[in-house]
């Protein structure tokens, strides 16, 4: 396969679809947020919140589908192994949708233990139910998806991963917009909506990919060896999602705990974080295949310079957003709810927010350089961390009330990216 070119105009050629698709990405969330948003009930918004944190933790627990893939191919890729590229999408499309399918039945059984978990009250919690139960239906959709996605940004094909995303999430607003106002179905029609557009997006995605699947030998998809390596190298990846999933289901809870308005100012807020983390992925995307790519071909160099390139960009990139923040955050919040309570509570913390693009950046970035790798040690160990040291910075500071969660939602993007950077020298090592 042919290589990919190591400069500022062919990073930013690669980054930009990506960047553009990723905006798209917490679009699932703001729209889910804004539709629901806009009835005015707080309730049902926190259950939303709520319903949107759980099937993140689940969901994203199989992330190594879309991360490992990543990873994997680019690898393939830069060694130049055209069946394995193939191989590998056959093998991550047959697992994503298995373990799709057995997620959603498990649901009679998920479901209610994560509601056991969160502080919601019963009213938050029907609305949460309703939302959980609906999205589980594009559960096997949704996973095969992540397989697509990563195996298009390994190869750098992200302008058909842009198209893809942004498919999905056209026919996500759309969908949602039809169930909740017009058919006024609620929490449960903003699950549906959603899934809807997973299944759309699994239908277009196979028409992108499916070349590439025609006269594949069943024996190279799943002979042991390339199974054992693909669930050895995404195993790590697994428990450090599930880790930061963790983390993200302790913030969520923590606002649950200060009640439904917090909880309510925290999502809208959190889809701006959201957002930032997205858009600054294409860059970290961008450092998975490079750097990924430069393994296979055994290039230390190329690892080194893929690093500075998606980092100047990275941080330039951050301080943008940060600023776009600081100047139309406050006009914002009164479009994603006409709650007075909730919006107050918003406006008081966006603070927060202006900053945590640039504070984040690091740890995004670096995420998508070990991905690259697939060192999914350093990974798991950094997540881990991270988690542990944030839930303790998180009970320490409950006094503070919500400027308290947030404050150690903030430094658990420090602590994360201060381990990982620690791995880098033992990174450069191996290829040397």
């Amino acid at each position: 396969m042919s290589a990919l070119p190591l400069t500022r105009r062919a990073i930013l050629a690669q980054a930009w679809p990506i960047m553009l698709g990723q905006a798209t990405v917490p679009l699932v969330g703001i729209v889910d947020t804004a539709v629901i948003g806009r009835t005015g009930d707080a309730a049902a918004l926190a259950g939303v919140a709520l319903g949107g944190t759980i099937v993140s933790f689940l969901f994203w627990s199989f992330g190594f589908l879309r991360m490992g893939m990543t990873g994997l191919t680019a690898q393939a890729s830069g060694r130049g192994d055209v069946d394995e590229v193939a191989a590998l999408l056959a093998r991550g499309l047959a697992i994503g949708a298995g373990l799709g399918a057995l997620l959603a039945a498990l649901q009679v059984v998920l479901v209610p233990a994560a509601f056991l978990l969160f502080a919601g009250d019963a009213a938050v919690d029907a609305a949460g139910r309703a939302y959980v139960s609906a999205r589980f239906f594009g559960a096997p959709a949704a996973l095969a998806v992540f397989a697509i996605n990563g195996w298009l940004l390994g190869l750098g094909r992200t302008r058909a991963a842009l198209g893809l995303q942004g498919w999905m999430n056209l026919v996500n607003i759309a969908a949602c917009a039809l169930v909740v106002w017009r058919m006024g179905l609620g929490a449960w029609g903003v699950g549906i909506g959603t899934a809807i557009a997973e299944w759309s997006a699994l239908i277009a995605g196979l028409a992108i990919v499916a070349p590439h699947l025609r006269g594949l030998a069943r024996a190279r998809v799943f002979g042991r060896a390339a199974l054992a390596r693909l669930f050895a190298v995404n195993a790590d990846i697994m428990v450090r999602t599930i880790a930061l999933l963790t983390l993200l289901a302790w913030f969520a809870n923590a606002g649950a705990r200060l009640g439904a308005e917090t909880l309510a100012a925290n999502q809208i807020l959190m889809q701006a974080v959201a957002l930032t983390a997205f858009v600054l992925d294409g860059f970290a995307f961008t450092a998975e295949a490079r750097v990924g790519h430069a393994i296979g071909a055994g290039s230390r160099a190329g690892i080194l310079r893929a690093i500075r390139l998606t980092g100047e960009f990275s941080l330039a990139a951050a301080i943008l957003f940060a600023g776009l923040i600081a100047l139309g955050g406050a006009a914002a919040i009164p479009v994603m709810t006409t709650n007075p309570a909730v919006q107050s509570q918003a406006l008081a913390l966006l603070p927060f927010v202006v900053a945590l693009p640039v504070i984040g950046m690091p740890a995004w970035l670096l995420d998508g350089i070990f991905i690259g790798a697939t060192d999914g040690r350093a990974l798991r160990n950094a997540a881990i961390l991270a988690t542990a040291l944030y839930i303790a910075t998180d009970l320490a500071l409950r006094g503070r009330g919500d400027a308290g969660v947030w404050i150690a939602l903030t430094l658990s993007y420090l602590y994360r990216a201060a381990t990982l950077g620690a791995y880098v020298p033992r990174l450069l090592r191996r290829v040397a």
